[in-house]
């Protein structure tokens, strides 16, 4: 029987992240040694990466950063929630992270070609899956610019790493410019709006609601007189849901984030948010 200890199994599990049969084996393998055995779950991970390829990547982490007025998000994914809060795992995605900064890149594609460590991105999104046994993805990133830009993290678990992620640009700077971009940061996280004001929201969409609406009014029976408003009211009902400065703010409901903004001084600029396999 190879020399080691359940204490040497549980180490090299927190490492890799890797399942508790594939590192007895490896250790078996490697005669108890810890770094021979390391390497065997990588070759071991590299075979096994074409088997991977279909399989769901639903767990996994966000990671944001802020430098030089422009804020990125990424989501990184795996398959379990073992591996996503396993040490190996986390360090990756905060390279990609990294990479994701200094690259500017605005897209998936064009961070995967990013170059790290000599090799394209892309090849150590496959050696991350090699060393976990899992496939793992990069699966989108996002960038905000501003002159004032909050990056929040949240997490779900406290067992897990962040698995909601905001990106929050206003155009002024200060302590209240921050202040308001940190609060409606941690709004944004909660409330998970879809726009960020009426402008954005597509005609189509809007003429669909306004269409709802009234149909809903007339099969209640409401008088003709009165369609206009109820129609508008629920319109505005629509756009108070999912349009961030119309939303009322989380932490004072008498106020809307427009209100809250007008007080700091400032205007939304932009905003990104992603949940984990969301």
């Amino acid at each position: 029987m190879a020399n080691y200890t359940a204490a040497d199994i549980k180490a090299l599990r927190e490492r890799t992240g890797a399942g508790m049969m594939d590192v007895k084996k490896a250790l078996d393998e490697a005669d108890g040694d810890a770094e021979k055995a390391l390497e065997f779950i990588r070759i071991k991970g590299l075979k096994g990466a074409t088997k991977r390829e279909g399989r769901s990547t639903a767990e996994g982490l966000v990671a944001a950063a802020v430098k030089d007025g422009a804020g990125v998000l990424v989501e990184v994914n795996c398959e379990t929630d073992f591996v996503a809060k396993a040490a190996p795992f986390i360090e990756f995605s905060n390279k990609v992270l990294a990479a994701a900064v200094e690259s500017k890149a605005s897209d998936v594609d064009a961070l995967l070609a990013h170059t790290v460590d000599g090799k394209p991105l892309s090849e150590l999104v496959i050696e991350a899956g090699a060393l976990l046994g899992e496939k793992v993805a990069v699966r989108r990133i996002a960038r905000v610019e501003g002159k004032t830009v909050d990056a929040y993290l949240h997490k779900t678990s406290k067992d897990l790493p962040a698995q909601v992620g905001v990106l929050f640009a206003v155009d002024g700077e200060g302590d209240s410019a921050s202040t308001a971009a940190h609060d409606i940061a941690v709004h944004i996280a909660a409330f998970a709006p879809t726009y960020l004001s009426r402008d954005d929201v597509p005609a189509e969409l809007v003429e669909n609601e306004r269409r709802i609406a009234d149909e809903t009014a007339r099969a209640e029976g409401k008088p003709e007189a009165a369609l206009t408003k109820i129609v508008e009211g629920r319109l505005t009902g629509f756009f108070k849901e999912g349009v961030l400065v119309d939303q009322a703010f989380a932490k004072d409901a008498k106020k809307s984030v427009a209100q809250v903004l007008d007080e700091a001084g400032v205007k939304a600029s932009a905003f990104a948010r992603f949940r984990v396999g969301a």
